[in-house]
């Protein structure tokens, strides 16, 4: 690994106006962090990192480079890009176990941050470090949000976000666990029991349904609920799976890690919605791919679809007569997810979208004056990375409300 990163850090040609940065949504400074790198600077480079990117470390696995960074190099127009994910991830992992946090001067200021996913916890650690008081409320077990809960263990070790809450709790960060804001508790307590702003993070985690018959049966699951515990399912030797997205690749790679001899993605066109490494990777794990079938209805013994007419532009302009029924031991929806509501049911003046996607203004504040949001509960399901860019705006705006 360390031999590959530094063949890799010396194919970078520095230039004065890099490609790569543009490329990524946080603008990580590249050139820069590789040649501290080559310096032998790892922990300087790492405290850049993560200064710029608290989720650095995430970011260097599970972002799609291909896209961002690697994808904007020029070397990459004629031959390989750069592949600075690798030398991200061994600066970031490096500096995560040796970094010391500093206590910054006690602002006098407590801060709600209500979900610990990639934006609450970047919020959490940005106000952190300019000395408010700041507490997490999750409603789950363990911090990491989609991270934890929706990225699979062979894409993600669990191990990094348990490292990153030590450090996390030695920044003097305190972690509400079981704690769901909207339930037995509300965003006008928090502001009751003095805290100075509140912001949420609280992601998507509502599965998204087709609205056809049969998904209520016992061999129908939903992606999104799926990859937050894939132990407590049975789902048999056959498997099918709808939808094309990157969730739905994690669902049919960890279904053939769970027990699964045979899983099969279907799309009603031509599309694929994931990128093409992880559509490559769900191949080399075994998984199928099914274009131009349009699901109709789930039965006991699996799902039935139309089979799609698909012109010379690769538009769905129609369907053939008859059906055809798949036979499948289970059958899994990953098609999108969307925010649950509780916080607008039990928040006066906190408005959604008719998505119900929480609306905020330039500042990323929301309708209800005091809370901002960031993230997937404003922008829908995105990146990890592009959740961190809104959070990093959301905490300046937070600052800048607090001390004004």
């Amino acid at each position: 690994m360390s031999i590959h990163i530094i063949d890799e850090a010396n194919r970078c040609l520095n230039c004065k106006k890099p490609k790569c940065m543009e490329g990524c949504p946080v603008h990580t400074p590249i050139p820069h962090i590789i040649q501290m790198f080559k310096e032998h600077q790892v922990m300087e480079a790492g405290q850049e990192l993560f200064k710029n990117n608290p989720m650095s470390v995430i970011c260097s696995i599970v972002c799609d480079h291909e896209q961002q960074c690697a994808g904007h190099c020029v070397l990459g127009k004629k031959g390989n890009p750069v592949h600075f994910s690798s030398i991200e991830n061994y600066i970031s992992d490096t500096y995560l176990d040796r970094m010391k946090p500093v206590k910054a001067e006690p602002k006098g200021k407590a801060v709600a941050v209500i979900g610990a996913g990639p934006s609450g916890l970047t919020v959490a650690i940005i106000l952190a470090q300019h000395g408010y008081k700041v507490t997490i409320f999750e409603q789950q077990d363990k911090i990491g949000g989609i991270t934890r809960y929706g990225i699979p263990e062979f894409r993600l070790p669990k191990s990094i976000l348990d490292r990153m809450e030590k450090k996390i709790l030695n920044m003097g960060i305190r972690i509400r666990p079981h704690t769901a804001i909207g339930t037995v508790l509300t965003i006008d307590d928090l502001f009751r029991d003095g805290y100075a702003s509140v912001f949420v993070g609280t992601g998507v985690w509502k599965a998204r349904n087709l609205g056809i018959p049969g998904e209520c049966l016992a061999n129908v699951h939903f992606g999104i609920d799926y990859l937050e515990n894939p132990a407590a399912y049975n789902l048999g030797e056959k498997v099918a799976v709808i939808g094309m997205g990157n969730a739905a690749m994690d669902v049919a790679r960890t279904a053939l890690r769970n027990g699964a001899l045979q899983v099969t993605l279907y799309a009603r066109g031509t599309h694929v919605a994931a990128n093409s490494h992880e559509m490559a990777y769900a191949e080399l794990d075994g998984a199928q791919f099914v274009f131009g079938k349009a699901i109709e209805r789930i039965t006991e013994k699996g799902p039935v679809f139309k089979t799609s007419i698909i012109d010379e532009n690769n538009k769905v302009t129609g369907y053939e007569e008859g059906e055809d029924q798949v036979e499948a031991d289970s059958t899994i929806i990953a098609i999108s997810q969307g925010p649950r509501n509780r916080l607008i049911r039990t928040t006066v003046g906190l408005e959604g979208s008719d998505k119900g996607l929480l609306i905020v203004d330039e500042n990323e504040m929301t309708t209800r004056e005091g809370v901002f949001a960031a993230g997937d509960v404003v922008h829908g399901s995105k990146t990890v990375v592009h959740a961190v860019e809104n959070a990093k705006k959301a905490a300046a705006a937070m600052i800048a409300y607090m001390e004004n």
